[in-house]
């Protein structure tokens, strides 16, 4: 019988954020995926759990995926984990849980849920989150435009990812597409500088070029409908 692929969300900065579940199936598999097994090995070492690493990420080759994908067929129990939060969001995750899923069958995949950026910023805007798109990260320069420019038609909640030395030029763009909606920025989310912040674009980009918020981190990106 093939085993199990547990798809284990991992905090965002606090180490607390862990739940008792995932600590639980960490400690159980035979092997843990990981995007950079660095960063994992720091969590585990906190949780005092030894279980072999094996890297995954957006550069692996095809024949790392089959790898894992050969280890659920042998009846291995294998955990995957990203550097931080769900994975499959933003990440490679995705592709691994389609080949486990075809090659050893739909219970061959159990996703143990836990934190995740994007649900994690909209619970402290304020922003209704009924109906959201999620964007990921905004393309840095082919398609880049048009997409903001749909953003501009979407009647619903947006939510994006942006890299620090990107964010003022992102509240440009939206300054002169959306100057009238609300937008809320969150960096840094579950660590000792956390910001949720928000205001028009306008007025976000003039406190992130004056230091009133700073732009150190990764940020969520919301704007309203």
């Amino acid at each position: 019988m093939a085993g199990i692929l547990y798809v284990v969300a991992t905090p965002i900065g606090n180490l607390q954020d862990i739940t008792l579940r995932a600590l639980s199936t960490l400690k159980s598999v035979t092997r843990i995926v990981a995007e950079d097994t660095r960063v994992t090995k720091k969590l585990l070492d906190r949780h005092d759990i030894h279980v072999p690493l094996f890297p995954l990420h957006a550069h692996s080759s095809r024949a790392q995926f089959d790898k894992v994908v050969e280890m659920v067929e042998s009846g291995q129990n294998v955990a995957m984990v990203t550097d931080a939060g769900t994975p499959g969001v933003s990440d490679p995750g995705a592709l691994i849980v389609r080949l486990v899923r075809e090659k050893c069958g739909e219970k061959s995949v159990v996703p143990i849920p836990g934190v995740s950026a994007v649900v994690t910023a909209l619970s402290g805007s304020g922003i209704p989150a009924d109906e959201f798109v999620f964007l990921g990260f905004l393309p840095h320069k082919k398609g880049r435009q048009k997409l903001l420019d749909e953003v501009v038609l979407m009647k619903r909640a947006v939510v994006m990812y942006e890299s620090p030395h990107r964010m003022e030029k992102l509240m440009e763009e939206l300054a002169l597409r959306v100057p009238e909606r609300h937008v809320v920025i969150a960096k840094e989310l579950t660590k000792m500088f956390e910001h949720i912040a928000g205001g028009t674009a306008l007025e976000v980009m003039e406190r992130l070029k004056n230091g009133d918020i700073s732009g150190k981190g990764e940020f969520v990106v919301i704007i309203a409908p």
